[in-house]
């Protein structure tokens, strides 16, 4: 997101998008806001995914708010054009979700409600995940512009499918046979 997304005001995300732009109207650090926001959505996967859920994702949250922080002060401007980035960033952001989605956790926003919806419904989280983002980018899209939502909906249509991808892929390992 911070390296890839973030130069280009492109949210990857529900709460990234509101962090985007509490970051452009307020001047608040993407991280504090990413945290804040994630609070109680963190209280509402304490009760409905459970206490070890809740704690992975607790670690997430607090890891990614950090390095979004940490790679925003050290990468300010965008690294390829606009199109090349979202691809990357979508390509990252989906495998890391991915992998926490098959493990129980979440990268903490958004994903907390999908997992959650997920649960009760038994429908993908990635599509879940893809509903709930698009619906706050079309909002977010009124303040900061059509065209960085239509990078931010490819990004989520490219990285929900990677997620539910990596979720729910079957990976064999090859054995080497000795005679």
């Amino acid at each position: 997101m911070a390296a890839f997304l973030f130069p280009h005001a492109i949210p990857s995300g529900g709460v990234a998008g509101i962090a985007i732009l509490n970051h452009h109207f307020f001047s608040l650090p993407l991280g504090l806001t990413l945290w804040t926001i994630n609070f109680g959505l963190l209280l509402l996967a304490v009760k409905k995914l459970g206490k070890k859920a809740a704690i992975l994702t607790i670690y997430c949250v607090a890891v990614t708010s950090i390095t979004v922080d940490w790679i925003t002060a050290h990468v300010p401007n965008p690294l390829n054009g606009t199109l090349i980035d979202v691809i990357y960033g979508a390509i990252i952001f989906g495998t890391g979700v991915g992998i926490l989605f098959r493990f129980g956790a979440s990268s903490g926003g958004m994903d907390i409600l999908a997992l959650i919806l997920s649960k009760w419904s038994g429908k993908k989280p990635g599509t879940i995940l893809f509903l709930i983002n698009s619906f706050v980018l079309v909002i977010t899209s009124f303040t900061i512009g059509i065209e960085i939502i239509l990078f931010a909906l490819l990004c989520q249509w490219v990285s929900t499918r990677i997620i539910d991808y990596v979720r729910t892929a079957t990976f064999q390992s090859k054995t080497k046979r000795t005679m």
